[in-house]
C-alpha cells in the first residue's frame, strides 16, 4: 500500500462513537461524536459527509495473546475479535459492529486494528501471570493501553527525558493505571478482563473472589445476575447510586462521600504499587476525563503520595488547560488515543513498504 493522506480513526465506546479524521500530518480533519446507546444499531448515519479517508483505524479492546500490534484486519483476524467478546462484553461487540458497518460503507478501503491490551504485551512475567492452575487461563492483559501508550510518550516529551519512570492514570469511566519504564509498561492495574484493578464508575475493581463465590454459594447468584451486576451495577454506581464523578463531587452526602473515599483510597495505593513496580517514580501522569477535568480528584490523589515526591499546585491544578503540568512531576495530558493509533498505523504502512521494497 502507498502513502497514507487521510485516515479515520474510529473509537467505538460503551455508549458512544468517536469519529475523527486526520490528515497526512495528524491534524484534525474531522471530529464527531455521536450517541450509540447499548443494543442499539451501529449509527450509520454518522458517516454521512465524512470526506472519503484513505484508510480507517479501529480501537479495538482486546486482542488476546496473539494480536499484539496495530494489524490490517482481514476475514482471520476478525474470527480472533470475535473469539475474544467474552472477555470484553462491553466493547468488543461493538468494535466489530463498527468494523462490519464501515467495510460495508467503504469496502475498498483498508482497515487496521489496533488494540489496548497490545501496549501492556512487555510487561514481565513475575506481573502478568496470574497464580492459578496450569490448565486455567493465566495471563493479566491489562487495557487502556493506547491511551497509556500515548500519555508516557507525550509526558516524555514535556520532561524532556525518554528514561522516565512514569505512573499513567487514565481515570474516566473506566480507569486503569499503568507503570510505564523507558516507555514500556511494566505493569498494569487491569488484568484478564477490563474489570480489575480501581474502583470504576460501573465496576468494582478489584474483589476478592471467594466474596464472588459466596454469593454464587450462598445467595444463588448465577452467572449472569453476577456479570450484570459486576459490569453495570457495582463500583461509584454500587456506592452512590450513579458513576458520575461530576455529580458525585457535587453532592455532600453520606453515600457520595464513601463513594469518593473508597474511590481514592484505591487510587492511592494502586499509584503506589505501580511505582513499587519501577523502584520509584518520575513523575505520576492523569489523563482521561476524570484526570483530566476532576482537579478535586487530582489534588485529593496526590495529597498522601509527597512521599512519592509528587505535588500539585493549587492554583495551577484549578486551572487546567490542555496538556500542562500542575505541580512537581505531575502532568496533566490531554486523552488522544487517535494519535496513537495513527502512530502505529503509519508504522503498520512503513513496514508494508520495507517489506515489499526488500
Amino acid at each position: 500500500m502507498g502513502g497514507l493522506s487521510r485516515l479515520l480513526v474510529v473509537n467505538a465506546g460503551s455508549s458512544s462513537l468517536k469519529l475523527r479524521l486526520l490528515d497526512a500530518g495528524d491534524q484534525t480533519v474531522a471530529d464527531l461524536t455521536v450517541e450509540w446507546p447499548a443494543g442499539e444499531p451501529f449509527p450509520e448515519d454518522a458517516l454521512d459527509g465524512l470526506p472519503a479517508p484513505d484508510a480507517v483505524a479501529h480501537r479495538v479492546v482486546h486482542g488476546g495473546d496473539t494480536l499484539r500490534a496495530a494489524t490490517w484486519i482481514d476475514d482471520g483476524v476478525r474470527a480472533r475479535l470475535l473469539e475474544l467478546t467474552e472477555l470484553a462484553p462491553l466493547h468488543q461487540p461493538r468494535a466489530l459492529a463498527a468494523i462490519d458497518a464501515l467495510a460495508l460503507r467503504l469496502p475498498e478501503t483498508p482497515a487496521a486494528a489496533c488494540f489496548d491490551t497490545a501496549f501492556h504485551a512487555t510487561i514481565p512475567e513475575a506481573a502478568a501471570t496470574y497464580a492459578l492452575p496450569a490448565e486455567w487461563p493465566r495471563r493479566r492483559f491489562g487495557f487502556h493501553g493506547l491511551s497509556h501508550a500515548y500519555a508516557s510518550r507525550r509526558a516524555a516529551e514535556m520532561l524532556g527525558r525518554d528514561d522516565l519512570r512514569l505512573v499513567t492514570c487514565h481515570l474516566g469511566a473506566g480507569a486503569s493505571l499503568a507503570a510505564v519504564a523507558g516507555g514500556r509498561s511494566v505493569d498494569t492495574t487491569m488484568g484478564f478482563t477490563p474489570m480489575d484493578g480501581l474502583v470504576m464508575a460501573s465496576r468494582p475493581g478489584s474483589v476478592d473472589p471467594g466474596l464472588l463465590l459466596w454469593l454464587v454459594r450462598r445467595r444463588g447468584v448465577s452467572a449472569a445476575e453476577l456479570e450484570d451486576a459486576l459490569e453495570h451495577r457495582s463500583g461509584l454506581t454500587g456506592l452512590a447510586g450513579t458513576g458520575d464523578m461530576r455529580e458525585l463531587l457535587r453532592r455532600s452526602d453520606d453515600e457520595a462521600r464513601l463513594a469518593l473515599d473508597v474511590y481514592l483510597h484505591r487510587l492511592r495505593a494502586c499509584i503506589a504499587a505501580m511505582a513499587a513496580a519501577m523502584g520509584g517514580l518520575d513523575a505520576l501522569v492523569f489523563t482521561g476525563g476524570v484526570g483530566e477535568h476532576a482537579a478535586a480528584i487530582r489534588a485529593a490523589a496526590v495529597d498522601r503520595l509527597t512521599f512519592l515526591g509528587v505535588a500539585v499546585d493549587p492554583d495551577r491544578n484549578a486551572d487546567v488547560d490542555g496538556d500542562a503540568e500542575i505541580g512537581e512531576r505531575t502532568p496533566v495530558i490531554t486523552a488522544r488515543e487517535d494519535l496513537e493509533i495513527a502512530r502505529q498505523v503509519r508504522e503498520l504502512i512503513r513496514l508494508d513498504q520495507r517489506s515489499s521494497d526488500g
